[in-house]
């Protein structure tokens, strides 16, 4: 059952999510609910407008945790520093880039961070989308056009509406989970997007392997796909062992300091987890439920 203090907590998250949309009728077909729904819903009414399963569906695209979760603050650290420029050098732009780097350094909280801070910027975890179809659909579906019609005529229709909006923005996480034939979808689109779409891929070392492998194979694509990309891959973490230890105890202790309860240590906060992001939350919320 889901709560009328659930019900308001997405509720808020729909109309902060509305600004990221052109109109009313794109908004509503990327949450998957028709406009005159959407109405109600955006004008208060919670009540019998929309099942349980079509709130939850809404709160998993929203990014709305059913559950009671701590408050948190988006630090300015490096790495959000830095991708942050990365994307929005990428939107006005119109080009596109690659990242890749370390795990759990920040870099997904931040482009979902982006994502809710700009208009027509879509994120995509590759992982949950790994085939050509499924991810094609799903940018599509996030921008709010049809995603559920015969194939080419979703792909026509998300390449015309990516050409008829303002520098839009697609990023692409988890990018070494696709499968061969969805990269080379992707080349197709960034050419038929070509300079009025911004493309911007994230992944661990993992993808910067799989990239250079196949294009030593001769791998028909990856030479193409990697130069559309800008021929490079950026990085945010030192290559120095001793200093990339510092630099992450010390994204670690900015993070803490902004979000742990006041009184607290971040500097032994950021020690414990040996820098890693997902630990410091983990430590925080340990003592903000305490």
């Amino acid at each position: 059952m889901i709560t009328t203090e659930i019900k308001n907590k997405i509720l808020a998250a729909i109309k902060a999510n509305r600004a990221n949309y052109p109109s009313d009728a794109k908004h509503a077909a990327s949450l998957g609910v028709t406009t005159s729904v959407y109405s109600a819903v955006k004008n208060g009414q919670t009540d019998r407008v929309l099942s349980d399963a079509n709130w939850i569906s809404i709160a998993r695209k929203l990014g709305v945790s059913l559950r009671g979760e701590i408050e948190w603050k988006a630090a300015k650290t490096p790495t959000f520093m830095f991708i942050t420029a990365q994307l929005e050098a990428c939107q006005s732009s119109c080009i596109s880039a690659i990242l890749c780097d370390l795990p759990n350094i920040g870099k997904t909280f931040t482009a979902r961070h982006y994502v809710k801070t700009h208009p027509n910027v879509i994120y995509i975890d590759c992982s949950q989308v790994k085939t050509k179809l499924k991810l094609v659909r799903k940018i599509a579906a996030e921008f709010g056009v049809d995603s559920k019609g015969r194939y080419s005529d979703v792909y026509e229709d998300l390449v015309y509406y990516l050409g008829s909006i303002d520098s839009p923005l697609i990023i692409l996480d988890e990018a070494g989970d696709l499968q061969y034939e969805a990269f080379l979808e992707l080349k197709a689109l960034w050419n038929a997007t070509e300079r009025c779409c911004a493309w911007y891929m994230m992944g661990a070392d993992g993808l910067k392997e799989k990239i250079n492998r196949s294009i030593e194979c001769k791998k028909v694509g990856y030479t193409e796909m990697l130069s559309r990309y800008g021929d490079r891959y950026s990085k945010v973490t030192p290559d120095d062992s001793k200093e990339r230890t510092r630099f992450l105890i010390e994204q670690a202790r900015i993070v803490a300091k902004l979000n742990a309860p006041e009184g607290i240590d971040a500097g032994e906060i950021a020690r414990k987890t040996g820098g890693g992001l997902r630990r410091v939350y983990t430590e925080i919320e340990k003592l903000k439920r305490q």
